[in-house]
Parts: structure tokens; sequence; C-alpha cells
């Protein structure tokens, strides 16, 4: 159900109070055999608030301590980057991760400005210290000197929230291999009353990191990969809202290197977010991908040729046009994949792939089938696409929840993480380029290929039953239709790469469902589509629920 204050900007009494919010950080101590107070991973790195006592101190010396350990046991001895975002937790967890790392003799490379770095710009710095020295994924261990990095942050959560997650050589999110190994070692650590976590005065460990230019070494490098030349001379008139963060400095850095006519229409930094509009459910949530949270640039979208917004660590991107509005994510994708793989980057490989986690519109399907292109469908989580971009295999990834990443113009990697800003960039590229909007250009997709109607939901659901539903298996499905459609698969691993999805999919010749759990709240997510129409869709969403429910029994 929408919350009526949805669009609305934030009162007073939505503001987290964010002195306690870091004393809580400081003063708060886990209970190690509370699950809801461990270390725990899920697609991207260990995410909780201090209120709840899931983002401590305590948390963050044990999984740095933890990522060192990892690191030295898988042989990567190189410099770590980190950087971190502006929410409230960022830089407490950010100071507690260098006194860990310094102690244990870590090279660590920081902010040259002491200021805010996105996701994409962590991985872009790994990638380029990595540069010649790894082929693929399997190649790690191979060379020494590896980089890799850590990066602060809860993305698109609500200000209360902190994040931490751990970038291994390849730059983008670690494996769940990796994950598993440094959430168990960190839980050891929090038992063990912090024994065997070295450390040294903040102080101390700050004046012994280096300097990195993250900002100067991304936005020089940005021509490699996005034709910024073309979008200055067409005039694209751009509205960038960092939603108050990590991408605040980068875009009017971008606009002055690259002489475009860029506005940041919103620089301001608040750990409070008191600028922010409500989410669908009255929360403060940086998501560029909701109405919601977007509201603000919504209603500016006519003082812009495209406008566009970032969450908190600048992974994720949001299109709004002055035609369409906030663009659904995947929605934008479809375009993003017509546009780059339909002639616009010659130096990509011929027969490299589009890659979609499987939860993403079937529109891509029928857009990748019609130029031509295998379709990988992977699990949700964007470490999936880290082989295919690190070898230029699979030359585009992306995600339904407004997150993907591309190749640069020669073909080789940019970012093996996502990246809001170059996705950002390319809907101002393709206006330039073609002279349409991303949205009317989706309306033409539409006409070409059918217009599909798709919605999240959630549903409730306890532990036990998460667990279950995790682990279904295609016989635990009874039913033969689904929305009075045959049903022809029930997937549970991924057709991409076989790799468990965690979850179900169910899927007809025109329409499909998939139901996963939730890996931070007690509910289910049932992703849904049908080519035809809202109707229909509904039904689907109906129907599995029911298919859901029977299999958890």
């Amino acid at each position: 159900m929408t919350h009526p204050r949805a669009g609305q900007v934030a009162l007073p009494e939505d503001l987290v109070d964010v002195a306690h919010l870091v004393t809580l950080y400081y003063t708060g101590k886990p209970d190690p055999e509370n699950i809801d107070q461990q270390v725990a991973f899920g697609t991207s790195g260990h995410r909780g608030s201090s209120l709840k006592t899931a983002f401590n101190e305590d948390h963050i010396l044990a999984t740095t301590q933890a990522i060192v350990d990892y690191r030295r046991e898988q042989g990567f001895d190189g410099p770590l980057f980190i950087g971190r975002d502006t929410h409230g937790l960022s830089e407490p967890a950010w100071a507690s991760a260098l006194e860990v790392l310094v102690a244990n003799d870590v090279t660590v490379l920081v902010d040259a400005a002491d200021r805010y770095t996105p996701t994409p710009a962590v991985s872009h710095a790994i990638l380029t210290a990595n540069r010649g020295k790894i082929g693929g994924v399997d190649d790690l261990p191979a060379h020494t000197g590896l980089a890799d990095g850590i990066v602060v942050t809860p993305s698109h959560n609500p200000p209360s929230d902190g994040g931490f997650k751990y970038n291994p050589p390849h730059g983008g999110p670690a494996d769940t291999d990796a994950t598993k190994w440094i959430a168990n070692k960190a839980n050891d650590y929090i038992r063990a009353g912090l024994a065997g976590v070295k450390r040294i005065p903040f102080a101390r460990a700050r004046a012994a990191c280096t300097a990195y230019d993250y900002l100067g070494t991304y936005v020089d490098d940005l021509p490699n990969v996005v034709d910024l030349a073309a979008i200055k001379g067409a005039g694209v008139r751009i509205g960038a809202d960092p939603l108050g963060g990590a991408a605040v400095d980068y875009w009017g850095a971008i606009a002055e290197r690259h002489g475009l006519d860029l506005t940041v229409v919103n620089p301001l930094v608040d750990a409070t977010w008191r600028f922010m509009t409500l989410d669908w459910d009255g929360k403060i949530r940086m998501d560029c991908s909701s109405p919601s949270a977007m509201a603000s640039l919504i209603a500016q979208r006519d003082r812009y040729d495209i406008a566009t917004g970032n969450d908190a660590d600048s992974d994720r991107h949001g299109i709004v046009t002055p035609d369409a509005g906030l663009m659904n994510p995947n929605h934008y994708l479809s375009v993003a994949i017509q546009y780059l793989f339909g002639g616009s980057r010659p130096g990509w490989r011929a027969d490299g792939f589009v890659g979609k986690t499987l939860v993403s519109s079937s529109m891509i399907d029928r857009v990748a089938a019609d130029l031509g292109r295998r379709l990988v469908e992977v699990p949700v989580g964007f470490k999936w696409f880290v082989p295919g971009l690190l070898d230029g295999s699979g030359p585009f990834g992306g995600e339904e929840s407004a997150g993907a990443s591309f190749l640069r113009m020669d073909g080789t990697v940019w970012t093996t993480d996502k990246d809001g800003i170059l996705l950002a960039l390319l809907g101002s590229e393709i206006l330039a380029k073609t002279g349409k909007s991303p949205s009317a250009l989706y309306v033409e997709l539409t006409a070409r290929h059918g217009s599909p109607a798709y919605a999240r939901i959630d549903a409730p659901a306890n532990r036990e039953q998460k667990a279950k539903l995790a682990a279904l298996s295609p016989s635990d499905v009874t039913a033969e239709t689904l929305a009075g459609e045959p049903i022809t698969a029930k997937l549970t691993r991924a057709p991409g790469n076989d790799a468990p999805i965690g979850g179900l999919k169910v899927v007809t010749e025109s329409a499909w469902f998939a139901a996963r759990p939730s890996g931070t709240e007690d509910v289910y997510k049932i992703y849904a589509e049908s080519f035809k129409g809202a109707e229909h869709l509904a039904e689907v969403q109906a129907s599995a629920r029911e298919v859901v429910s029977a299999a958890l029994g």
C-alpha cells in the first residue's frame, strides 16, 4: 500500500538523529548469537543500522580484519582502494576500516580530496591498477601486486543504514564463496571479543594512507566509454541530481572538464536527506528508480532535454525525459541494449552477449533476439556479469533495479560494478546521436515487440519459509498452467550459467513470474510480467501467490 505522503518532501519527524546514530555505532555491542546482529553479506555487502545493533564498530573492525585475512590467503598483496558514500554511518565505518587495514600493513588509497567516492570510481580504480595483470576472473591468483577495494555504502537504503562491501581484484562485487568466508571469519572475531583484530589509532592510520585522485582519474577517462563530444556538439541540456550522494562532486567536474550543458540540480549533502521526497512506503530512500523518491526531479523535467538521478553510491541510474517522466528501469535497459548493440559500438566483439538478470523484462529477450545477439540470463546480483565484462565476451550487463555497466569503445573493460553515472550519460548520448529521447525510442520498441506490463510486489514470509523458497526444486511446483496459459518452464537455476537463483521462476509463452526471498525483510518478492496487458499481469500475480504458497506448503 502506498503511503499517503509518498512523493512529498520529508518532514522533521521523518529525519534520523545522526548524532544518536553515530553514538550507537560506537557504543552498541552486537550479540554474536543473535542472527539479526551478525555480519551477513547480501548481494551488495553487509548492511544494517546501528539503531538495531546490526552495523556497529565491532562489525566493521571484525569484517575488515576478515578481509585482510582473505586477501592474504588469496595472495592479493597490492594496494587496497577504499571509498565511502554520504550516509551518516559511512565515515565512522571508513575510519574503523583504516585503523585495521593500516595496522595490518595494507597499502591503503583514499580519496585525495577527502570526499565521497562512487562505487564505479572504486571499481574503475581497481581495474586501472590491475590493467595488464589480469585477463579474466580465473587469472587472479597468477600475479602479485593485485589491488582490490572496499566501498562503505548501503547504496539506496534509508539514512539510518550503513553498508560495507568488498570488491576483489576483478573490480566487481565479491562472489558468494568470498563473502561467506569473510562473514564467517568476521563473526568468529566478534564471538572472540575481537581477539586477533589488529588496530592502530585513527590519526596514525590516516597519516599512513596514500592519496588517490578517484574523481580525476574517472572523469578524465569517460570519453573512452561514452561519446561526450557528441553530447557537447548536440547541446543536450542535462539536469543531474546526485540525490545527496557520492556523485555530488563528479557531475560538476564532468560538466566543467568536458564542456557539457549540465546543471547539478541539487548539490547538497546532508546525512538526514531532509530534501528528499518520501518513497512509496513513507521512508526516505535514495532510490533513483522510484517515482516517489524522484518526485522533485520529475517535477523539473521540462527544464532539461534529459534529467538523471543517482543513488547514494552512484551505482544506480534514473532517467527522466520531458515526454515520459521517470523511465521504468526495464524500459531504459531495453533501449540501451538496442542502441549499444545496434551499431554504435563497432569496437565490441561481434559475438558479444547481452547479460540480464532473470527478473528483468522479457522485452530484453526480444530485443536481443532481434539483434541476433545471444542472451545470458543470470541470477540476481551484479557479480554474475563480472566475467563477461572483464574478458569482453559480455559487453553489457544490466539489472531491473536500475544497475548496469558496459565496455569501453574499444571493447575493453570499464567497470565490473554497476555504474549509474555512465548509464546516465548514455541517455544523453542516445539523445544526441539519434535525435530521440530514450522514452521515445522505447515506444518504438513496443511497436515492434509488444508492450509488456511489469510489476514487483512483496508477500509476507518468515525465516523458515524464505529458506524453503530458496531451496525449491522444479518438482516442487505441481501447477501446469499460469493465468490460463500452459507453463513452459519451471526454473530454480539460471539458464545463462546454471547458477541457483535462490527462488523460483515460472514461464509461459506471454508471461512469467519469479519469486525470491528478501535478504533483509520478512517477505518474499514476486516479480511478474505479461505481454497481454495489466489485467493479465494481475492474474499472473494472483496465480504466482497460489503457486508459491502451494510449494511452501
